[in-house]
């Protein structure tokens, strides 16, 4: 008697292309299969053993059972500000332009729950990662997918965008190191963002998610470090990946006092941040972990080199990222008409690896899928051996690229 009764903000959200992969994978794996899996970004380690030992000594602290902040304790806002300053020479003020929140993610949807009016237009890169687009349709927004590919100018594409806006852009969303394309940016490219944001009269949301996994000499910059930057940017980190603490729901966004007072008000109904003892294990993170950071992004340069070696020896060609988690892979031609969701598929019941379609990032991202380094070493190469296998049977001719000596070869 009730189906009639509409839920419009549900409907207008896709089913979860991810979660159909994970069934599948899981099917698999109940069937005796041994699926090596390569499809979501959560770490596999552990985090600083001392950032452990705080949580679990202020989880046995009399008062600390009680509610929190939603805003984070003090001396969390000051460990992020102080971040900030270690980091990229930037100061913020903890009281008014830094924010705790319960993971990135939820920095950012509350934020566009609390700025996007229906019918707001927020212009966002495709592929994207979901909640960059999604976040704004659950607060009612319209979106504006914008083309991020290495062999495009960003930059160009998006004059395009905000020139043929209607109505003009409330914000623009940019997220660099990029999930899923593993796309970077130098300090200009924000120098020349916060420029435009300042001449069109938009708002700019930062994610760097994965400012510490970098490779090769290759370091992130903030938009923070430019000059008026606070005039028109926040920008948001979690601490997920940097320190193995995905689990843990700890984040936070810094930057425009107007904006970060948006998303501190609408967070003071709907939440009052995570745990105590999980904040105060996140000041000892930000504080006092730098060293294991490092030996953190060290782990991910070697898988990505064994994966990125490996696989293009299978006959799968692939380059290395500057930066995260993943590689952004073509479809190799053999199998790109399947596009990126039925060729997963076959990845899992025909080779035993689970990866990303990369239509699940959008549209654009439909010839690509995602892999992720959350296998060891061992386990990587024999992922590559099954593909090799996989490629055998399927009768696939390729050209691979292998170093040799430092150099690039062909082989057949």
């Amino acid at each position: 008697m009730f189906s009639e009764i509409e839920f419009n903000r549900i409907k207008r959200l896709p089913p979860y292309i991810f979660a159909q992969i994970n069934d599948l994978k899981m099917k698999e794996r109940h069937d005796g299969k041994d699926v090596i899996d390569f499809s979501m970004g959560n770490p596999d380690g552990d985090p600083p053993q001392e950032v452990v030992a705080k949580a679990v000594e202020v989880l046995q602290r009399p008062k600390t059972h009680r509610y929190s902040a939603s805003k984070g304790i003090v001396r969390l806002r000051e460990a992020i500000c102080k971040w900030y300053e270690r980091r990229y020479d930037v100061h913020l003020d903890y009281e008014r332009e830094a924010i705790s929140s319960i993971g990135s993610k939820d920095a950012y949807a509350h934020f566009m729950l609390a700025t996007v009016d229906p019918g707001d237009l927020v212009i966002v890169p495709d592929p994207s990662y979901p909640i960059h687009t999604y976040g704004v349709v659950i607060a009612g927004g319209n979106v504006n997918r914008v083309k991020l590919s290495p062999d495009e100018d960003f930059f160009s594409n998006l004059h395009k965008a905000i020139r043929e806006a209607i109505p003009k852009p409330k914000f623009v969303v940019v997220n660099f190191p990029n999930n899923p394309t593993t796309i970077t940016v130098e300090l200009d490219f924000y120098k020349e963002l916060v420029a435009l944001a300042k001449k069109e009269r938009f708002y700019v949301v930062s994610d760097i998610a994965y400012a510490d996994i970098c490779f090769n000499g290759y370091k992130t910059p903030s938009i923070m470090q430019i000059e008026g930057a606070k005039d028109v940017a926040v920008e948001t980190f979690t601490l997920s990946k940097s320190y193995n603490m995905a689990g843990w729901r700890t984040g936070f966004m810094v930057g425009n006092e107007r904006l970060v007072g948006a998303l501190a008000k609408i967070k003071s109904y709907y939440d009052y941040g995570v745990h105590t003892a999980l904040q105060v294990a996140a000041i000892e993170a930000l504080n006092n972990h730098d060293d294991d950071v490092e030996l953190i992004r060290q782990t991910y340069e070697k898988r990505m080199k064994v994966l990125v070696e490996s696989f293009n020896r299978a006959g799968w060609e692939m380059e290395e990222p500057k930066a995260s988690m993943f590689v952004w892979a073509k479809i190799p031609e053999h199998f790109r008409h399947l596009g990126s969701f039925e060729f997963a598929k076959k990845l899992i019941t025909e080779a035993q690896i689970a990866v990303s379609p990369g239509i699940g990032f959008g549209p654009y991202g439909d010839e690509y899928v995602r892999i992720a380094f959350i296998e060891n070493e061992q386990r990587i190469r024999q992922a590559a051996q099954n593909v090799k296998d996989f490629f055998k049977r399927e009768g696939v001719k390729t050209s691979s690229k292998i170093n040799v000596n430092g150099k690039v070869a062909l082989t057949e």
